[in-house]
């Protein structure tokens, strides 16, 4: 009777062990190949984070869009069954205020992407973010910009013209690129190989860290240094957010600002390291015209500065922590 009352207590034990493990497990989706960015930064994370948290909670990532693409991921935060995700441009369908970071040539350089991230990002757009029900845990990096295509190198804006270019979602790197004269198309990020291979589109824009680990360099000739935007990512909770432990949360928290200044690090040692790589690899590389591209991008940041509530304050504070760096 007593080996029996033991052999129950163990497997209600068992049992308790199990879901008290699901309940911690805690997801981190986003689109990134192996090798990219977001990948060696979100494991970065998940290592430190794992480390502190000592068993008591558990991050998973679920990288190559295996969760879903931006769209789908943001909609599972909201929805509660994904804990975190790494959206970066897809943030200006969440609010149009982010779309200040589709502003052609805003960012000089990493320094001023991290002063803008502390007088910008944090005070003004992270509660922006909050009420429409995200919370946005740490600011990363996604990366400078460049254009590849299949046609012809891009030197000046109208080299764009009838380049068929894939874009993430966002409705301002869309307007950016027609204003350049190329047609552009947004689609997600695990769908684009295919389109450059079958022609379906020409060419694309993403950092190196994402076109490398892509195999973009594949499907592509042309390579051209453009560096229009620089794209912060964000780390992103939902609704499942407010269910964790509050030691879990703090442990999180502070892990995922401590990877801050370690995202933009990383960043910096791939653009060196994926550069190389993709010349290897046969594209060719040529420098743009960037005073020419940043000459027509001003009808952009009039029409951002008109449409969006306090687009051109957003603009002016980020402009200015610029000036000097």
């Amino acid at each position: 009777m007593k080996s029996l009352k033991a052999l129950l207590c163990a497997a209600v034990g068992l049992v308790l062990a199990s879901a008290a493990s699901a309940e911690t497990e805690i997801k981190l989706g986003h689109v990134g190949e192996p090798g990219s960015l977001f990948d060696q930064t979100s494991q970065e994370f998940a290592k430190r984070a794992n480390e502190k948290l000592a068993g008591k909670a558990k991050v998973v990532v679920f990288g190559s869009s295996q969760l879903g693409g931006d769209d789908e991921m943001l909609k599972k935060l909201k929805l509660g069954t994904l804990d975190l995700a790494i959206p970066s441009t897809v943030m200006t369908t969440v609010a149009p205020e982010f779309g200040v970071f589709e502003m052609p040539y805003l960012v000089n350089d990493r320094d001023h992407a991290a002063k803008i991230r502390d007088a910008v990002i944090k005070p003004t757009l992270v509660p922006i973010a909050d009420k429409a029900g995200y919370k946005i845990i740490a600011t990363w990096e996604n990366g400078v910009r460049h254009i590849t295509n299949s046609k012809r190198p891009i030197v000046k804006p109208e080299d764009l013209k009838g380049i068929k270019l894939r874009t993430p979602k966002g409705v301002w790197r869309v307007k950016m690129f027609q204003a350049y004269g190329a047609t552009p198309s947004p689609m997600a990020l695990s769908e684009v190989f295919v389109a450059l291979q079958t022609g379906v589109m020409d060419g694309q824009e993403n950092p190196f860290a994402q076109i490398y680990p892509s195999r973009f360099q594949e499907v592509q000739k042309y390579l051209s240094l453009t560096g229009h935007v620089y794209t912060p990512a964000y780390l992103t909770g939902g609704r499942s957010w407010a269910n964790l432990p509050d030691d879990v949360r703090k442990t999180l928290e502070e892990t995922a600002i401590e990877m801050e200044p370690v995202a933009l690090e990383i960043a910096a040692r791939l653009d060196n390291e994926l550069l190389a790589k993709l010349k290897e690899a046969g594209m060719e590389v040529n420098e743009a015209d960037k005073p020419a591209f940043i000459e027509a991008s001003k009808p952009v940041y009039a029409e951002f500065a008109k449409e969006v509530s306090g687009g051109q304050d957003l603009i002016d504070k980020s402009l200015a922590l610029g000036k000097g760096s």
